[in-house]
């Protein structure tokens, strides 16, 4: 959370992380020893006025002055406390007052500070018994310059203008703390989403740079062991093994540097790069390279027009055809594989690619099972689902249904 940069100017309600009212103490602030300071200065202005009144009243005893001004004195030092016992002092100083008018000054301060720092229940407490005793005082301590119902009606009206003003100032106060507490959650929140836009990108990079990386990288690993195991085949085999390899080995290296160059320099939403984006109207190529590359693989695209299904969901599409074969390649090689594509706009597209287990011993491909992961989770982050699961006669299957909006 974002501190002010001055919090020596705040309430130290304010200044510490908790709302007006709490019943921890907390150090004074330099505002709050300003505060402390004008507030015991104006109570002793008040209750210095009230002597001066009383002084001057002929037939007022000397001894009573005396003791006026003792207990005036105590109350404005008690002052001091006003922040740590609140209510308690407001109840002593009411009392006081009922017979000690040069408590006054002090009374009102004191209120001044329940309401602040109090909610309303204490408050109207304090305030009830405040307003009930406040025609006591004029009646035993009557003032010679005005009558007893001035004096308590301005008592009266003092002690409402001085609690409405200390629950306005708290109000004030706790919608501060409030809004700076929704900040601090706003800036929480931001935080978290950044975090968790930052995890989603890093996982969309990831899943993308195996998608394109993984085909390349096993038809590599499929025709280089070719070679390793069969160092006696026919020279045609052997051209053609290297020609794979140098060709997905050349492919690898464009997809690896147009992914890199998205990475360093982003582009508008709009753009894909500069190469082409897969979609299902490339799946014809994609089998054909497949097939180059020495497998067997059936087609049955059932799409009349595959250039009209949706970018997104073609590219969905042809990545899971993608590694679907790549999977056929590492795990049954030798196998026909089926590429089945059905579907049409307002229906989805379904598409199944089935595997039987392979027919001879081979040397496996090492693997993690990471892409049949990533494309459960590229067909649920377009709106589709994707199974997968060994079939009844042994070999493989990946089924996936996508949304096609007509």
């Amino acid at each position: 959370m974002t501190r002010t940069e001055y919090p020596w100017l705040l309430p130290s309600a304010m200044a510490d992380p908790e709302l007006p009212g709490d019943r921890g103490r907390s150090r004074r602030t330099v505002r709050d020893w300003a505060v402390d300071l004008t507030a015991f200065l104006c109570a002793a202005a008040i209750g210095m006025a009230t002597l001066a009144t009383i002084d001057a009243d002929r037939t007022t005893p000397d001894v009573f002055v005396l003791v006026d001004s003792l207990v005036g004195a105590a109350a404005c030092c008690s002052l001091w406390f006003r922040r740590r016992w609140p209510v308690g002092l407001a109840v002593a100083l009411t009392l006081l007052s009922t017979v000690e008018p040069v408590a006054d000054g002090a009374l009102l301060v004191a209120l001044f500070s329940v309401a602040v720092h109090r909610p309303f229940r204490p408050v109207a407490l304090v305030g009830a018994g405040v307003l009930a005793v406040a025609p006591v005082q004029p009646y035993l301590r009557p003032d010679p310059n005005s009558s007893f119902l001035a004096s308590t009606v301005i008592g009266l009206l003092l002690t409402l203008l001085v609690l409405s003003w200390g629950m306005v100032v708290r109000s004030r106060r706790q919608l501060v703390v409030s809004l700076r507490e929704r900040a601090r959650r706003a800036e929480t929140e931001a935080a978290l989403r950044a975090e968790q836009a930052q995890r989603l990108a890093r996982e969309d990079i990831a899943r993308e740079m195996h998608d394109v990386l993984a085909h390349r990288l096993t038809l590599l690993s499929v025709h280089a062991g070719a070679l390793e195991f069969r160092p006696d085949a026919p020279p045609p085999e052997v051209a053609r093994a290297a020609g794979v390899i140098r060709d997905s080995a050349h492919e690898a290296l464009e997809d690896l540097r147009e992914i890199i160059g998205v990475l360093r320099s982003p582009r508008d939403g709009d753009t894909d790069g500069d190469r082409p984006q897969p979609t299902l109207a490339t799946l014809d190529a994609l089998i054909a390279e497949s097939r180059l590359a020495g497998m067997e693989v059936a087609l049955d695209n059932r799409i009349a027009d595959p250039a009209a299904v949706p970018a997104a969901t073609g590219r969905t599409v042809y990545r899971i055809a993608q590694e679907a074969l790549t999977n056929a390649r590492k795990h049954a090689p030798g196998a026909e594989v089926t590429v089945g594509v059905t579907g049409g706009p307002g229906q989805g597209v379904t598409v199944e690619v089935r595997n039987p287990a392979p027919a001879e011993p081979f040397a496996r491909v090492p693997g993690s099972g990471q892409g049949l992961i990533g494309l459960t989770e590229r067909a649920t982050l377009a709106g589709g689902r994707l199974d997968h699961g060994p079939a009844p006669d042994g070999g493989f299957a990946v089924r996936a249904w996508l949304p096609w909006a007509s």
